[in-house]
C-alpha cells in the first residue's frame, strides 16, 4: 500500500478511527497491510511469550517518534510504557510480516526505530517460519535460526512457531 497523498494534522490522525490503522510521517499517511490469522496468532504468541519474562507487551502501541512522525509496531516490548503514547524509545519493537509487506521496507521501519533509539527489533515471517534480529548495536538484520534475543529476553522459534503448527 502506498502513502495516502492527503496531509492530515496530528490531531486529525490521533483521532482516526477507521481500519486500515496508519502510520504518519510527517502528515502523509501510511496505511498498515492488513493482519492475517497467522499474523494474529504469531503476535498473540510473541505477547505472551514476551511477558511470561516480565516485559510489558502489547499489540499496535501507537510510538510518537517525533512530533510528526507515529509509527506502529505489531509488539512493542518494554521496561516502562509511556501513557497515552510512548515518547521516549521502548526497549524492542517486533513486526509480523503479512503476505503484502515487502522485507526491505520493514528493515526500512527498524532503521527509523533504531535512530528513535530503540535499541533491538524483530521481524518475523509466519508463512515461512523464519525471523531476524535488527540490532542498534550491529546495524543490520541477521537472519536467526534458533531464537531471538533482546538483551536478556529471548524468545526461541519453535516455541514462537509451535503456535501455527498444523494451520
Amino acid at each position: 500500500m502506498g502513502a495516502i497523498a492527503t496531509l492530515v494534522s496530528v490531531e486529525d490522525y490521533l483521532r482516526r478511527t477507521e481500519k486500515p490503522n496508519c502510520e504518519d510521517r510527517d502528515g502523509v499517511l501510511f496505511p498498515k497491510f492488513m493482519p492475517t490469522f497467522l499474523h494474529g496468532l504469531i503476535m498473540l504468541r510473541l505477547i505472551v511469550l514476551l511477558a511470561k519474562q516480565g516485559l510489558h507487551t502489547a499489540p499496535d502501541v501507537t510510538l510518537r517518534l517525533s512530533p510528526g512522525r507515529y509509527l506502529i509496531p505489531d509488539v512493542i516490548g518494554a521496561l516502562k510504557v509511556e501513557q497515552p503514547y510512548p515518547t521516549e524509545p521502548v526497549l524492542l519493537c517486533c513486526d509480523v510480516l503479512s503476505p503484502d509487506d515487502r522485507l526491505g521496507a520493514t528493515f526500512a521501519k527498524c532503521d527509523e526505530y533504531h535512530e528513535w533509539g530503540v535499541p533491538y527489533c524483530w521481524v518475523v515471517d509466519p508463512v515461512k517460519r523464519t525471523a531476524w534480529e535488527y540490532h542498534r548495536a550491529t546495524g543490520e538484520p541477521v537472519r536467526v535460526a534458533d531464537a531471538l534475543h533482546a538483551g536478556e529476553y529471548t524468545v526461541a522459534l519453535p516455541e514462537l512457531f509451535s503456535a501455527i503448527e498444523g494451520k
